[in-house]
């Protein structure tokens, strides 16, 4: 197994297609493309987040507290198999801050130890930590599968600072069912197919290059969450589908 721990801030902008390809020369003139694009083409980002029955922890997020906390199952691999990699996250934001650690394991792994509370093997001490804080996390909340995530991505990381990172996510694809990265990917859209959810993860400041080609090309920040506008949209099918019911009965 592997870990690693990343903190930073993380800004959104929703953007169409002709500010995407207007942005590229730019970025690739100051990034270089994450290990993941290769030969320079987008990869797949397939998750499972966990919420309690009442989807508290999504609640909670959307009222925009302080302090949220979530956690996800993440596959680079559609259908996951058995064997297949996964990362299994928790992730935090306190006053802005994105804190991330995460543990590598196997879909397999994953899966006894979320169902069954059974851990890989592991000798490592700060391996043993981030498995604590997982833990303590899985024993404040009474968590199941809640909702499956993908998406399409293009990502780069800086030439001269690698803690600067870009994504861009397109095909943002959910689903409330068949909750399994061994499931291939299916579900709804939530955002337009000529846009792009671009992030701009950083642990200092913006480079000044993207902050003057955002405003060129008038690309304006935004709140949004994947989970989020998933779960809102679930929230508003079930209340036309309450109402269409009241009107037939009426």
């Amino acid at each position: 197994m592997a870990i690693a721990t990343f903190k930073r801030k993380e800004i959104k902008f929703l953007i169409n297609d002709e500010q995407f390809e207007a942005l590229i020369p730019a970025i690739e003139e100051h990034m270089v493309p994450d290990s993941y694009c290769v030969g320079g083409r987008e990869y797949g980002v397939y998750n499972i987040y966990y919420d309690t029955a009442d989807s508290y922890l999504i609640r909670e997020s959307l009222a925009k507290p302080y302090y949220k906390e979530k956690i996800r199952l993440r596959s680079y691999f559609s259908p996951a198999k058995p064997d297949d990699t996964v990362f299994l996250e928790i992730k935090k934001k306190i006053g802005g801050v994105v804190a991330k650690r995460r543990v590598v394991m196997t879909l397999q792994e994953a899966e006894k130890y979320l169902t069954k509370g059974i851990k890989p093997e592991t000798d490592k001490y700060i391996q043993q930590q981030v498995f604590s804080e997982i833990d303590a996390f899985l024993r404040r909340y009474d968590v199941a599968p809640a909702q499956y995530i993908s998406y399409q991505r293009y990502a780069f990381f800086g030439k001269y600072d690698n803690s600067f990172r870009l994504t861009f996510d397109r095909e943002i694809t959910e689903r409330r069912k068949d909750l399994s990265l061994a499931s291939k990917s299916y579900g709804n859209q939530i955002i337009l197919p000529d846009q792009h959810l671009m992030e701009v993860k950083i642990s200092n400041s913006v480079p000044m290059w993207l902050c003057e080609k955002l405003a060129e090309l008038k690309i304006y920040k935004t709140s949004f969450s994947k989970y989020g506008r998933a779960y809102a949209t679930f929230v508003y099918n079930n209340i036309n589908k309450e109402n269409r019911r009241i009107k037939t009965y009426a």
